[in-house]
């Protein structure tokens, strides 16, 4: 406390900046500013980011911990908004330049909620498209604070956004109530009338000013102050005494800020560099002001704009002024300081946000607390359910109830509800995910599908009576962006928000960045971010104490435990000092996975921004991030799962072919489910499923059995049941694998019986995973049972104590269970040895546990595709094929292919929008969707007016609208295959077709015929040709037509891999070349990168050394066995094409 700077003069920072909103242009998150003000002698900070209040939640929280650690400091709320007077006339220009559709791409592409500010265009004539003024506003108390957060979110409407949010006088004088405002610095509003008026002369400038400060004290009275700031740019002296006469004219107030932008007097060169990089990449908007070096001195730059006490004002006053030459009334001027301590103190109110937990009225029935409403509604569930005469159901339901309502969480649940009730009306949802499935609750509302009771799972698992933390129900759905429209059109786009994420510069591309500013040669850079993690997660992990799993190293420790980091920032200091700075600083801004918010009126209680034409939050929540629920925002996951949308498309074929519905409505896919998937009605323990799917290796899209490693491990462990699948995906993870807990695991559930337990109750609870601690909640009940009054609550609790390590209070309270588990099974006849080694067992596992309310969950999903696929084999690998991403399609259609299906190519008389099934079972037809640049209104017209007997029928059809099947969709029709039928006798080829139908393309038969003759010579095109057509236009390679079935077998045969399985060891493997690309080293030698491709729909490339291309031969789409060498940072690689590669035929 001592060590603080102490400063004669009172002041208060009205005007700083933080990277939390004003990104690429301040540095330094609140808390950095906040600390540093206050060891600074400040007592007070307000921020005010660009347009936004992105920072606000970091200035909560660090205000709340600035408290707890004693230190007394008053944070401001406000915000640097973009002004201009009229939206209106703003808007008839921006409406005139969509107009022109160039334009109008140009502009829709710069809707972004990450906006950076250019310092250059505020502080000159703006044209008005990108016109906006600075204009500081402060929240003096509550309902100032959400007027600004009123006033930002209507900025960020699309029709008030343009690459900057704006606000014009109207929107202030609406919410105006408990702001305080100022007139900012060079790009601030009085500096827009200098700026604009000043070639008309003085007065002009002068009328400008007086009109604004009439309007403004219209708006604000006596909270509106001139502000005067101190560098050493002329202009700022010009405006500075033109703001002092307003002052003495109308007597508005006057205010000094520091307007600063990095949190100490050191970093303005980081800053320098931070907003350099801000700019590359967007040359086309990069500052004509701003040079490729750095300043030399903070001199060059001409001003300090870090968070200055009083006495650092003063001095800036009368360094600048006299640099200038330029004479100010020093009371004035000394009070303009003082004032701000004044308002800080006097004037706004010391107060945080009001956090009150934010959800939906709506959802609770009129009449009805939300208390009774979900009473009502769960009893209604467990009786729909025919459950509602079983105590234990009973029970079990009264005890959840109990600890949501006194947790507070009645509405949470009946929003939860709301959103589950509208996904199910349109599409299929998962049958739960996380925690949440261990909730009787969450089952009797249909949120999740899967019964607590019957599968053991605990609620206490997901919700504590003794915790402080909200629920989190992770929700699975086919279709979450269309959930989510569906949600925001319904319910609206104030009431439901997308969750903001907040990327960071981070250490890899960082040192790249920073590299390339200083022109640090890209080998030396390639090769330190390359080798990195490599070196310091084996000893990050060591000093951890950390025998298996992943591990991500922190920035700290890969400085520390990387000699090629260590060698590099020693060679290049001025990498090393931006990084320690810059790591971190916000990049950008995203969008959460599947998070929104949901209440009504949020725009009152956060500042909304908006990216893409869509509202989000300004503050994030993640793993790494908590800034929404401290401010009474909960955080709603809804989570795409192309699964689903796997297990819709089988259904709807089913429907199709044995149901005779030839256009299944959601309905019926819902019906279908219901009654035969459901997890209530599902047979559960029918072998057939797992020995033909499971033991056997049927294993097309069933979901958690993709990869290799899962499939061979669950061909070992062969399952019989839910819990064996939870069992073999809960030990397929590399920390148990790296501890041979798979091993141990198929030797003990071959033979039970050499199976020893300790205890009854230890068998009881373990016996299903055959004596293995599998399962987090194992634990928190052998904690329960065994201990001595150990609540399940505390069994749960002890299942994050046993994962954290130190000796505080987390030590403590674990050492409490510790003593109450020993007493208990000493009370229950079990040594205190063989009770202290149990107690071991839990820590040893408790690294490796895995929570079973998901891992049953998801095994219900993978028995699910399992029973698709073994009752309905053809229709299941229809919708594999049609939800396969492109990048795996190629490996999907040979899956497919071994199963003994057949593949028919595209067709325009019998391919449609979903890959469709033949009428003999056995084949699969690809579909239209399926080629790049065929739109839906073209296929349309094609499915609508088929079949096409001759090419005629296709080009001159009346009932065809050509505007929609233009010329652009005729040729990738022809190139991609999808006409061949339709190439008679009177074509000589495929090119010759395509040159007479599509490039030249005929609008009457007179001219189709010309064209046959015109273009005959033509042919067809080459096979390198037509294998590029396919993959361009399909994104597929023609692996059948290149790989045949006796070169496939050869290389099985000697067990040779394709590269996408390559084996270091064996250094054999093959694939195809897709491309060569010719290289020079910086010695000028010639070397090749190689371009691959194998079946698996792995691509890669192949670095060739020693080149010679007048005696090199490398054949494209062609087979080749190779010996390779292999590096984790340059990949593949040989040193003679000659002698290691050999073309397979």
């Amino acid at each position: 406390m001592n060590d603080r700077t102490k400063s004669k003069i009172p002041f208060v920072g009205l005007h700083a900046h933080s990277v939390a909103g004003s990104l690429f242009d301040a540095l330094g998150y609140p808390s950095e500013h906040m600390d540093f003000a206050y060891e600074n002698g400040c007592d007070a900070l307000a921020l005010t980011d660009h347009g936004n209040a992105n920072g606000l939640s970091h200035q909560v929280l660090h205000a709340k911990k600035m408290r707890e650690e004693g230190r007394d400091f008053k944070p401001i709320f406000g915000t640097e908004a973009y002004f201009l007077p009229s939206l209106d006339d703003w808007r008839r220009e921006y409406e005139q330049a969509l107009e022109d559709k160039k334009r109008a791409r140009t502009l829709s592409s710069e809707l972004s909620a990450a906006t950076v500010e250019d310092e250059s265009s505020s502080k000159k004539v703006q044209d008005m498209l990108r016109r906006r003024r600075h204009l500081i506003l402060l929240a003096q108390n509550q309902k100032g604070l959400q007027n600004i957060f009123k006033l930002i979110s209507e900025s960020y409407k699309s029709e008030n956004f343009y690459r900057y949010p704006r606000m014009d006088y109207d929107l202030l004088a609406k919410y105006s109530e408990g702001v305080i405002a100022a007139s900012a610095c060079l790009g601030g509003v009085y500096s827009g009338n200098y700026w604009e008026n000043r070639d008309n002369g003085e007065e002009a400038v002068r009328e400008a000013m007086r009109d604004t400060t009439r309007r403004m004290m219209d708006i604000f009275g006596d909270r509106w102050y001139g502000e005067l700031q101190w560098n050493n740019v002329p202009e700022q002296h010009i405006i500075n005494k033109y703001i002092i006469e307003m002052h003495e004219e109308f007597g508005i107030g006057l205010i000094s800020t520091a307007d600063s932008h990095y949190p100490n007097r050191d970093a303005w060169k980081d800053r320098e560099l931070y907003k350099r990089l801000g700019w590359l990449g967007k040359s086309t908007f990069q500052p004509d002001y701003m040079s490729n070096e750095l300043p030399i001195s903070i001199e060059e730059i001409g001003y300090e704009l870090y968070p200055k006490n009083g006495d650092q004002m003063w001095e800036s006053y009368k360094k600048y002024s006299k640099e200038c030459d330029i004479e100010y009334d020093d009371e004035l001027v000394l009070k303009s300081i003082t004032n701000t301590y004044q308002i800080a103190h006097q004037r706004i109110a010391d107060f945080l946000p009001d956090n009150t937990v934010r959800l939906p009225d709506f959802v609770v029935p009129a009449g009805h607390t939300a208390t009774q409403a979900l009473v009502n509604m769960s009893l209604e569930g467990l009786r729909n359910k025919n459950l509602h005469k079983n105590k234990e159901y009973i029970d079990r339901l009264r005890h959840e109830l109990h600890v949501i309502d006194d947790r507070g969480f009645p509405k949470y649940f009946l929003t939860m509800k709301a959103i589950a009730d509208r996904a199910n009306r349109c599409m299929l949802t998962g049958p739960g995910r996380g925690s949440a499935a261990g909730s009787l609750v969450a089952y009797v509302l249909n949120i999740t599908q899967i019964d607590p009771i019957t599968h053991g799972l605990l609620f206490s698992r997901f919700l504590r009576s003794d915790a402080t933390d909200y629920p989190d129900i992770d929700y699975d759905v086919a279709a979450p962006m269309e959930l989510k429209a569906q949600l925001i059109e319904e319910w609206g786009d104030t009431t439901v928000v997308p969750i903001s994420n907040w990327n960071t510069l981070q250490l890899r591309s960082l040192i790249k960045d920073i590299s390339k500013f200083y022109g640090i040669p890209f080998k030396e850079v390639n090769e330190v971010t390359g080798k990195m993690l490599l070196e310091a997660t084996p000893a990050a992990k060591k000093a951890h104490g950390i025998k298996a799993g992943v591990y991500a190293p922190t920035f700290e420790e890969v400085k520390e435990h990387s000699p090629t980091l260590q060698t590099f920032l020693s060679k290049y200091p001025q990498v090393a000092s931006h990084i320690d700075m810059l790591y971190g600083q916000v990049r950008s801004c995203s969008r959460h996975a599947g998070g929104v918010v949901v209440g009504e009126n949020l725009d009152q209680w956060m500042p909304l921004i908006n990216s893409k034409g869509i509202r989000q939050t300004p503050w994030a929540e993640g793993q790494h991030v908590r800034h929404l629920e401290p401010m009474g925002f909960i955080k709603f996951d809804i989570l795409g799962l192309s699964t689903l949308a796997m297990i819709d498309g089988a259904i709807r074929h089913i429907l199709k072919r044995h149901h005779s519905v030839q256009e299944p409505a959601f309905a019926d896919v819902k019906e279908y489910y219901d009654n035969h998937l459901d997890p209530d009605v599902l047979d559960l323990a029918n072998q057939d499923v797992y020995e033909n799917i499971f033991h056997n290796g049927k294993w097309a899209g069933i979901f958690q059995f993709t990869e290799k490693g899962a499939q061979a491990f669950c061909k070992r462990a062969k399952p019989t049941s839910i819990i064996d699948i939870s069992a073999i995906t809960s030990i397929f993870r590399p920390g148990p694998l790296s501890a041979k807990v798979d091993d141990e695991y198929v030797d003990a559930k071959k033979s039970p019986q050499y199976i020893k337990y300790t205890h009854p109750i230890i068998e009881e609870i373990t016996q299903e995973t055959y004596g293995f601690l599998i399962f987090q909640e194992q634990i928190a009940i052998l904690a329960h049972k065994l201990g001595k009054n150990l609540s399940l609550d505390e069994g749960n609790k002890l299942r994050k104590l046993l994962t954290k390590k130190g000796t505080g209070k987390g030590h403590e309270d674990k050492m409490t269970i510790h003593t109450k588990f020993v007493e208990g099974c000493v009370e229950k006849g079990i040594s205190h040895d063989i009770a202290q080694s149990i107690w071991d067992k839990f820590e040893y596992f408790s690294g490796y546990g895995f929570n079973k309310s998901h891992a049953v969950s998801y095994s219900m999903l993978s028995y699910q595709c399992a029973w698709l696929a073994y009752h309905y084999p053809v229709e299941w690998m229809a919708a594999f094929l049609d939800k396969e991403p492109e990048s795996r399609k190629e490996k999907a259609i040979n899956i497919a292919k071994g199963f003994g299906f057949n593949i028919k190519k595209l067709d325009i008389n019998t391919s449609g929008r979903v890959w469709e099934i033949s009428a003999d079972g056995h084949t699969l037809i690809q579909p239209l969707t399926s080629i790049k640049g065929l739109g839906d209104a073209a296929i349309d017209q094609i499915l609508h007016n088929r079949p096409f007997d001759t090419v005629e029928n296709f080009l001159f059809n009346e009932n065809i609208t050509y505007s929609k099947l233009n010329k652009k969709a005729v040729d990738v029709l022809v190139r991609s295959g999808a006409m061949n039928s339709m190439v008679d006798t009177r074509f000589s080829g495929l090119k010759h077709f395509w040159s007479a139908i599509a490039v030249d393309r005929p609008r009457k038969i007179k001219h189709l015929e010309d064209n046959i003759e015109l273009y005959r010579p033509e042919g067809d095109f080459e096979e390198e040709e037509l294998i590029q057509y396919t993959v361009e236009l399909t994104g597929v390679f023609p692996m059948g037509e290149v790989m045949n079935h006796g070169i496939r077998q050869k290389l099985e045969d000697k067990f040779i891999p394709p590269i996408g399985e390559y084996d270091p060891e064996l250094q054999l493997t093959w694939f195809i070349p897709r491309k060569i690309l010719p290289r020079k080293t910086k010695h000028n030698k010639e070397y090749w990168v190689v371009e691959v491709i194998d079946d698996t729909g792995h691509t890669t490339s192949i670095k060739c050394w020693g080149v010679n291309s007048n005696r090199d031969i490398l054949f494209l789409n062609r087979p080749y066995m190779a010996k390779l060498d292999y590096h984790p940072t340059w990949g593949y690689s040989t040193r003679s094409i000659r002698h290691n590669f050999r073309l397979l035929s």
